[in-house]
Protein backbone atom coordinates (compact mmCIF):
# COMPACT_ATOMS: atom_id res chain seq x y z
CA UNK A 1 0.00 0.00 0.00
CA UNK A 2 1.04 3.45 -0.77
CA UNK A 3 -0.91 5.83 0.24
CA UNK A 4 0.79 9.05 0.70
CA UNK A 5 -0.78 12.92 1.13
CA UNK A 6 1.91 15.59 1.11
CA UNK A 7 1.54 19.03 2.86
CA UNK A 8 4.02 21.83 3.33
CA UNK A 9 3.70 22.96 6.99
CA UNK A 10 4.99 26.54 7.19
CA UNK A 11 6.92 26.30 10.27
CA UNK A 12 10.61 25.59 11.18
CA UNK A 13 11.36 23.57 14.45
CA UNK A 14 14.96 24.94 16.57
CA UNK A 15 16.86 21.83 17.81
CA UNK A 16 14.81 19.14 19.31
CA UNK A 17 12.80 21.14 21.72
CA UNK A 18 9.66 21.73 19.83
CA UNK A 19 10.32 25.69 19.73
CA UNK A 20 8.64 27.77 16.59
CA UNK A 21 10.55 30.44 14.71
CA UNK A 22 8.63 32.60 13.03
CA UNK A 23 10.15 33.47 9.52
CA UNK A 24 9.95 37.26 8.08
CA UNK A 25 10.77 36.65 4.11
CA UNK A 26 11.43 38.68 1.43
CA UNK A 27 11.06 37.81 -1.97
CA UNK A 28 12.26 39.12 -5.00
CA UNK A 29 10.51 37.80 -7.98
CA UNK A 30 12.11 37.97 -11.25
CA UNK A 31 8.88 36.54 -13.19
CA UNK A 32 5.67 36.05 -11.14
CA UNK A 33 3.57 33.54 -12.27
CA UNK A 34 0.03 34.46 -13.52
CA UNK A 35 -1.78 33.71 -10.62
CA UNK A 36 0.21 36.03 -8.33
CA UNK A 37 0.03 38.95 -10.61
CA UNK A 38 -2.62 41.48 -10.70
CA UNK A 39 -3.90 42.56 -15.12
CA UNK A 40 -6.17 45.06 -15.99
CA UNK A 41 -10.02 44.58 -16.40
CA UNK A 42 -10.15 44.59 -19.56
CA UNK A 43 -13.81 47.08 -20.67
CA UNK A 44 -15.93 46.39 -23.52
CA UNK A 45 -14.92 48.47 -26.44
CA UNK A 46 -18.52 50.20 -26.27
CA UNK A 47 -19.47 52.45 -23.18
CA UNK A 48 -22.93 52.05 -24.37
CA UNK A 49 -25.32 50.26 -22.28
CA UNK A 50 -28.90 49.14 -23.04
CA UNK A 51 -28.88 49.99 -27.02
CA UNK A 52 -31.33 47.19 -27.09
CA UNK A 53 -34.07 49.28 -26.56
CA UNK A 54 -34.92 52.82 -27.14
CA UNK A 55 -38.06 55.34 -27.16
CA UNK A 56 -38.21 58.37 -29.86
CA UNK A 57 -41.07 60.69 -30.18
CA UNK A 58 -41.28 61.60 -34.30
CA UNK A 59 -43.36 64.16 -35.78
CA UNK A 60 -43.22 63.79 -40.34
CA UNK A 61 -44.93 65.63 -42.00
CA UNK A 62 -47.66 64.16 -44.13
CA UNK A 63 -50.71 65.76 -46.69
CA UNK A 64 -53.88 66.44 -44.89
CA UNK A 65 -57.02 64.94 -46.39
CA UNK A 66 -59.60 66.21 -48.74
CA UNK A 67 -59.85 70.13 -48.40
CA UNK A 68 -58.50 70.43 -44.96
CA UNK A 69 -54.37 71.45 -44.19
CA UNK A 70 -51.59 69.76 -43.71
CA UNK A 71 -50.59 68.49 -40.76
CA UNK A 72 -48.04 67.00 -39.01
CA UNK A 73 -47.68 63.21 -38.05
CA UNK A 74 -47.14 62.73 -34.16
CA UNK A 75 -45.61 59.26 -32.39
CA UNK A 76 -43.74 58.12 -30.31
CA UNK A 77 -41.62 54.70 -31.60
CA UNK A 78 -40.86 52.40 -28.67
CA UNK A 79 -38.39 49.48 -29.24
CA UNK A 80 -36.89 46.80 -27.71
CA UNK A 81 -37.53 45.80 -23.14
CA UNK A 82 -39.51 49.09 -23.24
CA UNK A 83 -42.28 47.58 -24.80
CA UNK A 84 -42.77 45.02 -22.21
CA UNK A 85 -42.90 44.79 -18.43
CA UNK A 86 -43.35 42.60 -15.41
CA UNK A 87 -46.81 42.18 -14.41
CA UNK A 88 -47.69 45.29 -11.88
CA UNK A 89 -51.28 44.20 -10.56
CA UNK A 90 -50.16 41.43 -7.44
CA UNK A 91 -48.22 44.99 -5.40
CA UNK A 92 -50.19 47.38 -7.25
CA UNK A 93 -54.07 45.94 -7.51
CA UNK A 94 -56.11 48.09 -10.08
CA UNK A 95 -59.26 49.69 -9.93
CA UNK A 96 -59.70 49.54 -14.05
CA UNK A 97 -59.70 52.59 -14.34
CA UNK A 98 -56.22 54.15 -14.92
CA UNK A 99 -54.97 58.05 -14.84
CA UNK A 100 -51.75 59.24 -16.70
CA UNK A 101 -49.83 59.28 -13.22
CA UNK A 102 -50.95 56.10 -12.10
CA UNK A 103 -49.97 54.89 -15.67
CA UNK A 104 -46.22 56.81 -15.28
CA UNK A 105 -45.82 55.17 -11.82
CA UNK A 106 -46.37 51.54 -12.75
CA UNK A 107 -44.00 52.22 -15.83
CA UNK A 108 -41.46 52.95 -13.69
CA UNK A 109 -41.58 50.67 -11.45
CA UNK A 110 -42.52 47.51 -13.68
CA UNK A 111 -41.21 48.52 -17.37
CA UNK A 112 -38.92 46.05 -18.44
CA UNK A 113 -36.75 48.86 -19.79
CA UNK A 114 -36.26 50.38 -16.21
CA UNK A 115 -36.33 47.14 -14.46
CA UNK A 116 -33.45 45.38 -17.01
CA UNK A 117 -30.98 49.09 -15.85
CA UNK A 118 -31.72 48.70 -12.63
CA UNK A 119 -30.17 44.92 -12.75
CA UNK A 120 -27.80 46.34 -14.45
CA UNK A 121 -26.75 48.81 -11.49
CA UNK A 122 -26.78 46.45 -9.02
CA UNK A 123 -24.49 43.81 -11.61
CA UNK A 124 -22.25 46.47 -11.96
CA UNK A 125 -22.14 47.32 -7.86
CA UNK A 126 -21.49 43.60 -7.25
CA UNK A 127 -18.43 43.96 -9.47
CA UNK A 128 -17.52 46.71 -8.21
CA UNK A 129 -17.23 45.22 -5.02
CA UNK A 130 -15.18 42.00 -6.87
CA UNK A 131 -13.18 44.55 -7.83
CA UNK A 132 -12.61 46.18 -4.24
CA UNK A 133 -11.96 43.01 -3.12
CA UNK A 134 -8.39 42.51 -4.52
CA UNK A 135 -7.70 45.45 -1.88
CA UNK A 136 -8.95 44.13 1.36
CA UNK A 137 -7.93 41.70 3.90
CA UNK A 138 -8.35 38.18 2.81
CA UNK A 139 -8.64 35.52 5.53
CA UNK A 140 -8.98 31.71 5.42
CA UNK A 141 -9.01 29.09 7.79
CA UNK A 142 -8.94 25.18 7.40
CA UNK A 143 -8.83 22.08 9.28
CA UNK A 144 -6.48 19.13 8.13
CA UNK A 145 -5.67 15.75 8.71
CA UNK A 146 -3.03 13.92 7.14
CA UNK A 147 -2.32 10.25 7.33
CA UNK A 148 0.60 9.10 5.01
CA UNK A 149 2.78 6.24 4.46
CA UNK A 150 5.96 6.69 2.47
CA UNK A 151 7.21 3.98 0.08
CA UNK A 152 11.39 4.29 0.51
CA UNK A 153 11.82 2.56 -3.10
CA UNK A 154 9.85 5.17 -4.58
CA UNK A 155 11.66 7.97 -3.12
CA UNK A 156 14.77 6.77 -4.39
CA UNK A 157 16.17 5.03 -1.11
CA UNK A 158 18.69 2.36 -1.86
CA UNK A 159 21.13 1.54 1.11
CA UNK A 160 22.57 -1.75 2.02
CA UNK A 161 23.53 -2.09 5.52
CA UNK A 162 24.50 -5.45 6.84
CA UNK A 163 22.20 -7.26 9.30
CA UNK A 164 19.84 -4.56 8.92
CA UNK A 165 16.76 -4.47 6.88
CA UNK A 166 15.43 -1.28 5.38
CA UNK A 167 11.48 -1.62 5.39
CA UNK A 168 10.19 -0.99 1.59
CA UNK A 169 7.72 1.08 3.31
CA UNK A 170 7.84 3.37 6.78
CA UNK A 171 4.72 4.37 8.42
CA UNK A 172 1.54 5.32 8.30
CA UNK A 173 1.96 8.34 10.60
CA UNK A 174 -0.64 11.09 11.27
CA UNK A 175 -0.96 15.06 11.98
CA UNK A 176 -3.93 17.41 12.25
CA UNK A 177 -3.35 21.35 11.32
CA UNK A 178 -5.65 23.89 12.35
CA UNK A 179 -4.61 27.22 10.89
CA UNK A 180 -6.42 30.46 9.94
CA UNK A 181 -4.25 32.61 7.42
CA UNK A 182 -4.29 36.63 6.28
CA UNK A 183 -3.03 37.62 3.15
CA UNK A 184 -3.00 42.06 2.61
CA UNK A 185 -2.21 43.54 -0.68
CA UNK A 186 0.52 46.86 0.46
CA UNK A 187 0.93 48.21 -3.11
CA UNK A 188 -0.72 47.59 -6.03
CA UNK A 189 -1.79 49.92 -8.47
CA UNK A 190 -3.22 47.88 -10.70
CA UNK A 191 -5.58 46.21 -8.56
CA UNK A 192 -6.30 49.80 -7.25
CA UNK A 193 -6.93 51.46 -10.63
CA UNK A 194 -9.04 48.61 -11.78
CA UNK A 195 -11.58 49.12 -8.25
CA UNK A 196 -11.87 53.11 -9.34
CA UNK A 197 -12.59 51.91 -13.50
CA UNK A 198 -15.21 49.54 -11.81
CA UNK A 199 -16.99 52.93 -9.46
CA UNK A 200 -17.16 54.78 -13.00
CA UNK A 201 -18.67 52.11 -14.39
CA UNK A 202 -21.40 51.76 -11.65
CA UNK A 203 -21.51 55.20 -11.62
CA UNK A 204 -22.85 54.74 -15.54
CA UNK A 205 -24.53 52.55 -15.01
CA UNK A 206 -26.56 54.51 -12.25
CA UNK A 207 -27.01 57.70 -14.79
CA UNK A 208 -27.78 54.84 -17.30
CA UNK A 209 -30.84 53.79 -15.30
CA UNK A 210 -32.13 57.53 -14.69
CA UNK A 211 -31.91 58.18 -18.36
CA UNK A 212 -34.06 54.91 -18.72
CA UNK A 213 -36.63 56.31 -16.29
CA UNK A 214 -36.86 59.12 -18.71
CA UNK A 215 -37.67 57.24 -21.60
CA UNK A 216 -40.57 55.24 -19.94
CA UNK A 217 -42.22 58.27 -18.83
CA UNK A 218 -41.86 59.02 -22.61
CA UNK A 219 -43.15 55.83 -23.54
CA UNK A 220 -45.88 55.73 -21.20
CA UNK A 221 -47.19 59.31 -21.66
CA UNK A 222 -46.69 58.81 -25.41
CA UNK A 223 -49.17 55.29 -25.52
CA UNK A 224 -51.37 57.21 -23.18
CA UNK A 225 -51.67 60.45 -25.06
CA UNK A 226 -52.14 58.19 -28.32
CA UNK A 227 -55.16 56.23 -27.12
CA UNK A 228 -56.97 59.84 -26.20
CA UNK A 229 -56.31 60.79 -29.79
CA UNK A 230 -57.74 58.11 -31.11
CA UNK A 231 -60.56 57.76 -28.80
CA UNK A 232 -61.74 61.43 -29.68
CA UNK A 233 -61.42 60.47 -33.20
CA UNK A 234 -63.56 58.05 -32.39
CA UNK A 235 -66.14 60.32 -30.87
CA UNK A 236 -65.61 62.53 -34.07
CA UNK A 237 -66.14 59.88 -36.10
CA UNK A 238 -69.67 58.42 -33.88
CA UNK A 239 -70.96 62.19 -34.37
CA UNK A 240 -70.01 62.24 -37.97
CA UNK A 241 -72.09 58.85 -37.92
CA UNK A 242 -75.45 60.67 -36.37
CA UNK A 243 -75.39 63.26 -38.88
CA UNK A 244 -74.68 61.07 -42.03
CA UNK A 245 -77.74 59.00 -40.71
CA UNK A 246 -79.47 61.82 -40.29
CA UNK A 247 -78.87 62.78 -43.72
CA UNK A 248 -79.49 59.41 -45.36
CA UNK A 249 -83.17 59.65 -43.54
CA UNK A 250 -83.77 62.82 -44.57
CA UNK A 251 -83.12 62.00 -48.13
CA UNK A 252 -85.49 58.88 -48.05
CA UNK A 253 -88.06 61.17 -46.91
CA UNK A 254 -87.84 63.50 -49.67
CA UNK A 255 -87.38 60.57 -51.79
CA UNK A 256 -90.29 59.08 -50.75
CA UNK A 257 -92.41 62.14 -51.87
CA UNK A 258 -90.46 62.96 -54.97
CA UNK A 259 -88.54 65.64 -54.04
CA UNK A 260 -85.23 64.07 -54.66
CA UNK A 261 -83.95 61.58 -57.32
CA UNK A 262 -82.51 57.67 -55.99
CA UNK A 263 -79.11 58.99 -56.48
CA UNK A 264 -78.81 60.98 -53.72
CA UNK A 265 -80.71 58.57 -51.06
CA UNK A 266 -77.68 56.19 -52.62
CA UNK A 267 -75.35 58.41 -52.14
CA UNK A 268 -76.64 59.30 -48.37
CA UNK A 269 -76.35 55.95 -47.66
CA UNK A 270 -72.74 55.37 -49.30
CA UNK A 271 -71.88 58.00 -46.62
CA UNK A 272 -73.65 57.00 -43.82
CA UNK A 273 -71.73 53.50 -44.26
CA UNK A 274 -68.46 54.86 -44.81
CA UNK A 275 -68.65 56.43 -41.17
CA UNK A 276 -69.75 53.06 -40.11
CA UNK A 277 -66.41 51.65 -41.34
CA UNK A 278 -64.58 54.83 -39.68
CA UNK A 279 -66.38 54.10 -36.41
CA UNK A 280 -65.49 49.97 -36.73
CA UNK A 281 -62.05 50.83 -37.50
CA UNK A 282 -61.02 53.56 -35.42
CA UNK A 283 -62.42 51.51 -32.20
CA UNK A 284 -60.67 48.17 -33.20
CA UNK A 285 -57.72 50.63 -32.89
CA UNK A 286 -58.15 52.14 -29.72
CA UNK A 287 -58.66 48.87 -28.36
CA UNK A 288 -54.99 48.00 -29.67
CA UNK A 289 -53.53 51.26 -28.44
CA UNK A 290 -54.60 50.04 -24.98
CA UNK A 291 -53.34 46.84 -25.13
CA UNK A 292 -49.93 48.26 -26.15
CA UNK A 293 -50.42 51.06 -22.86
CA UNK A 294 -51.09 48.30 -20.66
CA UNK A 295 -47.92 46.08 -21.78
CA UNK A 296 -46.00 48.73 -21.24
CA UNK A 297 -47.22 49.45 -17.93
CA UNK A 298 -47.47 46.08 -16.46
CA UNK A 299 -50.95 45.51 -16.62
CA UNK A 300 -52.58 42.63 -17.66
CA UNK A 301 -52.70 42.56 -21.91
CA UNK A 302 -56.59 43.23 -22.35
CA UNK A 303 -58.37 46.85 -23.26
CA UNK A 304 -60.77 46.12 -20.62
CA UNK A 305 -59.97 49.19 -18.64
CA UNK A 306 -60.70 52.99 -18.59
CA UNK A 307 -58.32 55.96 -19.28
CA UNK A 308 -59.69 58.77 -16.77
CA UNK A 309 -57.66 61.70 -17.82
CA UNK A 310 -58.11 64.39 -20.74
CA UNK A 311 -54.76 66.28 -21.47
CA UNK A 312 -56.04 69.03 -23.26
CA UNK A 313 -54.54 72.06 -25.49
CA UNK A 314 -52.04 74.09 -23.20
CA UNK A 315 -49.72 76.63 -23.71
CA UNK A 316 -45.92 75.56 -23.72
CA UNK A 317 -43.78 76.63 -20.48
CA UNK A 318 -41.74 80.01 -21.12
CA UNK A 319 -38.46 78.18 -21.68
CA UNK A 320 -35.83 79.71 -23.92
CA UNK A 321 -33.85 77.60 -26.64
CA UNK A 322 -30.72 78.72 -24.98
CA UNK A 323 -32.19 77.91 -21.40
CA UNK A 324 -33.43 74.62 -22.91
CA UNK A 325 -29.60 73.65 -24.16
CA UNK A 326 -28.17 74.62 -21.11
CA UNK A 327 -30.25 72.46 -18.93
CA UNK A 328 -30.03 69.47 -21.47
CA UNK A 329 -26.76 69.72 -21.52
CA UNK A 330 -26.15 69.90 -17.38
CA UNK A 331 -28.96 67.64 -16.76
CA UNK A 332 -29.05 64.77 -19.22
CA UNK A 333 -27.95 61.44 -17.72
CA UNK A 334 -26.44 60.13 -20.95
CA UNK A 335 -24.04 62.75 -21.01
CA UNK A 336 -23.26 61.85 -17.86
CA UNK A 337 -23.16 58.46 -17.90
CA UNK A 338 -20.50 58.88 -21.11
CA UNK A 339 -18.29 61.09 -19.07
CA UNK A 340 -18.18 57.97 -16.62
CA UNK A 341 -17.16 55.54 -18.71
CA UNK A 342 -14.46 57.78 -20.20
CA UNK A 343 -13.29 58.14 -16.30
CA UNK A 344 -13.59 54.15 -16.51
CA UNK A 345 -11.76 53.81 -19.54
CA UNK A 346 -8.76 55.93 -18.05
CA UNK A 347 -8.62 54.09 -14.88
CA UNK A 348 -8.19 51.35 -17.15
CA UNK A 349 -5.59 52.27 -19.03
CA UNK A 350 -3.72 53.43 -15.70
CA UNK A 351 -4.31 50.31 -14.05
CA UNK A 352 -2.73 48.64 -17.65
CA UNK A 353 0.08 50.76 -17.80
CA UNK A 354 0.74 49.99 -14.23
CA UNK A 355 1.05 46.34 -14.98
CA UNK A 356 4.98 47.24 -15.43
CA UNK A 357 5.58 48.40 -12.17
CA UNK A 358 6.60 46.32 -8.52
CA UNK A 359 3.62 45.06 -6.11
CA UNK A 360 4.15 44.07 -2.42
CA UNK A 361 1.73 42.17 -0.36
CA UNK A 362 1.77 40.59 3.20
CA UNK A 363 0.59 37.38 3.88
CA UNK A 364 0.72 34.96 7.27
CA UNK A 365 -0.75 32.47 9.15
CA UNK A 366 -1.36 30.98 12.76
CA UNK A 367 -2.37 27.80 13.94
CA UNK A 368 -1.72 24.44 15.74
CA UNK A 369 0.18 21.08 14.39
CA UNK A 370 0.37 17.54 15.84
CA UNK A 371 -0.39 14.44 15.67
CA UNK A 372 -3.43 14.77 17.63
CA UNK A 373 -5.25 17.79 19.06
CA UNK A 374 -3.93 16.71 22.91
CA UNK A 375 0.14 17.22 21.42
CA UNK A 376 -0.24 19.67 18.97
CA UNK A 377 1.93 22.84 19.06
CA UNK A 378 1.44 26.50 17.88
CA UNK A 379 3.40 27.32 14.77
CA UNK A 380 2.65 30.52 12.65
CA UNK A 381 4.25 32.39 9.75
CA UNK A 382 4.65 36.19 8.15
CA UNK A 383 5.82 36.71 4.80
CA UNK A 384 6.40 39.77 2.79
CA UNK A 385 5.99 39.27 -1.15
CA UNK A 386 7.64 41.97 -3.43
CA UNK A 387 6.84 41.09 -7.39
CA UNK A 388 8.55 42.47 -10.14
CA UNK A 389 7.41 42.21 -13.26
CA UNK A 390 10.34 42.02 -16.25
CA UNK A 391 8.86 40.88 -19.53
CA UNK A 392 5.42 38.66 -19.22
CA UNK A 393 5.53 37.81 -22.86
CA UNK A 394 4.04 41.57 -24.40
CA UNK A 395 0.74 41.14 -22.55
CA UNK A 396 0.79 44.22 -21.04
CA UNK A 397 1.55 46.35 -24.35
CA UNK A 398 -1.81 44.03 -25.70
CA UNK A 399 -3.69 45.53 -22.55
CA UNK A 400 -2.85 48.80 -23.22
CA UNK A 401 -3.67 48.80 -26.91
CA UNK A 402 -6.79 47.38 -25.72
CA UNK A 403 -7.61 50.26 -22.81
CA UNK A 404 -6.61 52.86 -25.43
CA UNK A 405 -9.16 51.87 -28.13
CA UNK A 406 -11.81 51.56 -25.83
CA UNK A 407 -11.06 55.07 -24.26
CA UNK A 408 -10.81 56.57 -27.82
CA UNK A 409 -13.80 55.14 -28.18
CA UNK A 410 -15.61 56.16 -25.23
CA UNK A 411 -14.84 60.11 -26.33
CA UNK A 412 -16.42 59.63 -29.37
CA UNK A 413 -19.15 58.14 -28.22
CA UNK A 414 -19.71 61.65 -25.53
CA UNK A 415 -19.17 63.76 -28.59
CA UNK A 416 -22.17 62.35 -30.65
CA UNK A 417 -24.17 61.86 -27.30
CA UNK A 418 -23.62 65.67 -26.96
CA UNK A 419 -24.64 66.15 -30.54
CA UNK A 420 -27.49 63.88 -29.93
CA UNK A 421 -28.91 66.10 -27.31
CA UNK A 422 -28.59 69.35 -28.84
CA UNK A 423 -30.33 67.83 -31.57
CA UNK A 424 -33.20 66.54 -29.15
CA UNK A 425 -33.76 70.03 -28.13
CA UNK A 426 -33.82 71.65 -31.52
CA UNK A 427 -36.20 69.18 -33.04
CA UNK A 428 -38.70 69.58 -29.89
CA UNK A 429 -38.56 73.01 -30.51
CA UNK A 430 -39.18 72.82 -33.98
CA UNK A 431 -42.29 70.45 -33.59
CA UNK A 432 -43.63 72.58 -30.69
CA UNK A 433 -43.32 75.87 -33.00
CA UNK A 434 -45.20 73.78 -35.89
CA UNK A 435 -47.36 72.08 -33.61
CA UNK A 436 -48.28 75.58 -31.98
CA UNK A 437 -49.28 76.81 -35.40
CA UNK A 438 -51.11 73.52 -36.43
CA UNK A 439 -53.39 73.86 -33.89
CA UNK A 440 -54.16 77.59 -34.17
CA UNK A 441 -54.80 77.12 -38.28
CA UNK A 442 -56.81 73.55 -37.43
CA UNK A 443 -59.24 75.08 -35.13
CA UNK A 444 -60.01 77.98 -37.48
CA UNK A 445 -60.58 75.78 -40.03
CA UNK A 446 -62.69 73.57 -38.20
CA UNK A 447 -64.88 76.68 -37.17
CA UNK A 448 -65.11 77.21 -40.74
CA UNK A 449 -66.20 74.22 -42.12
CA UNK A 450 -68.51 74.06 -38.99
CA UNK A 451 -70.02 77.43 -40.95
CA UNK A 452 -69.89 75.52 -44.52
CA UNK A 453 -71.69 72.06 -43.46
CA UNK A 454 -74.64 74.47 -41.84
CA UNK A 455 -75.03 76.74 -44.85
CA UNK A 456 -74.93 73.60 -47.17
CA UNK A 457 -77.61 71.86 -45.29
CA UNK A 458 -79.79 74.97 -45.35
CA UNK A 459 -79.61 74.92 -48.85
CA UNK A 460 -80.37 71.39 -49.37
CA UNK A 461 -83.52 71.90 -47.65
CA UNK A 462 -84.10 74.93 -49.58
CA UNK A 463 -84.02 72.20 -52.38
CA UNK A 464 -81.88 74.62 -53.84
CA UNK A 465 -79.10 71.98 -54.39
CA UNK A 466 -78.42 68.43 -54.08
CA UNK A 467 -76.57 66.78 -51.26
CA UNK A 468 -73.77 66.22 -53.11
CA UNK A 469 -72.48 69.75 -51.65
CA UNK A 470 -73.75 68.30 -48.59
CA UNK A 471 -71.72 65.07 -48.16
CA UNK A 472 -68.55 67.52 -49.25
CA UNK A 473 -69.03 69.93 -46.74
CA UNK A 474 -69.50 66.68 -44.16
CA UNK A 475 -66.21 65.20 -45.40
CA UNK A 476 -64.31 68.30 -44.89
CA UNK A 477 -65.80 68.60 -41.28
CA UNK A 478 -65.10 65.06 -40.72
CA UNK A 479 -60.96 66.03 -41.78
CA UNK A 480 -61.11 69.27 -39.97
CA UNK A 481 -61.92 67.99 -36.52
CA UNK A 482 -59.37 64.61 -37.50
CA UNK A 483 -57.00 67.52 -37.62
CA UNK A 484 -57.56 69.27 -34.76
CA UNK A 485 -57.26 65.77 -32.52
CA UNK A 486 -54.05 65.38 -34.50
CA UNK A 487 -52.97 69.06 -34.05
CA UNK A 488 -53.36 68.61 -29.93
CA UNK A 489 -51.97 65.70 -29.79
CA UNK A 490 -48.95 66.53 -31.83
CA UNK A 491 -48.67 69.64 -29.97
CA UNK A 492 -48.80 67.37 -26.08
CA UNK A 493 -46.05 64.99 -27.99
CA UNK A 494 -43.85 68.34 -28.62
CA UNK A 495 -43.94 69.14 -24.96
CA UNK A 496 -43.45 66.08 -23.76
CA UNK A 497 -39.95 65.61 -26.34
CA UNK A 498 -39.04 68.44 -24.88
CA UNK A 499 -39.55 67.76 -21.41
CA UNK A 500 -37.61 64.44 -22.24
CA UNK A 501 -34.93 66.52 -24.25
CA UNK A 502 -34.22 68.92 -21.01
CA UNK A 503 -34.43 65.79 -18.63
CA UNK A 504 -37.31 66.87 -17.16
CA UNK A 505 -40.29 63.94 -18.33
CA UNK A 506 -39.72 62.12 -14.73
CA UNK A 507 -39.69 64.73 -12.18
CA UNK A 508 -40.95 67.83 -14.26
CA UNK A 509 -44.17 66.14 -16.65
CA UNK A 510 -46.34 68.87 -14.41
CA UNK A 511 -45.29 71.79 -16.13
CA UNK A 512 -45.19 70.64 -19.60
CA UNK A 513 -48.24 68.83 -20.01
CA UNK A 514 -51.82 70.09 -17.97
CA UNK A 515 -52.02 67.04 -15.77
CA UNK A 516 -55.32 66.94 -13.39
Amino acid sequence: MNHRKTKTTPFRRIGGIGGILCIGTLFIASLPSQSQSTQASPLPLSGRAGQSGSVTAVESPIAGTTTSVDTINPSVQVQGPYTGSASSTARMPFSGKLSLREAIARGLDYNLGAVGQSNAVRQAQGQSQVARSALLPNVSGYLAETIQQISLGAEGLRLTIPGFTIPPTIGPFNNIDLRGSLSQSIVDLTAWNNYRSSREVFRASQFAARDARELVVLAVCGAYLQVIATRERVKSAHAQLETATALFQQTQQKRSVGLVPQIDVDRSEVEQLTQQQRVISLENEVAKQKIILARITGLPPSDEYDLTDEVPFSAAPDLSLGDALKQASEHRADIMAAQAQIRAAEHTLAAARDERLPSLTASGNYGAIGTNPSQAHTTYLGAATLSIPIWPGGRTEGEITQAKASLAQRRAELEDTRSQVESDVRNAYLDLRAATSQVEVAKRNLQVTKETLDLTRQRFDAGVTDNVEVVQAQESLTSAELDVINSVFAHNVAKLSLARSIASAADGLQQFLSLQ
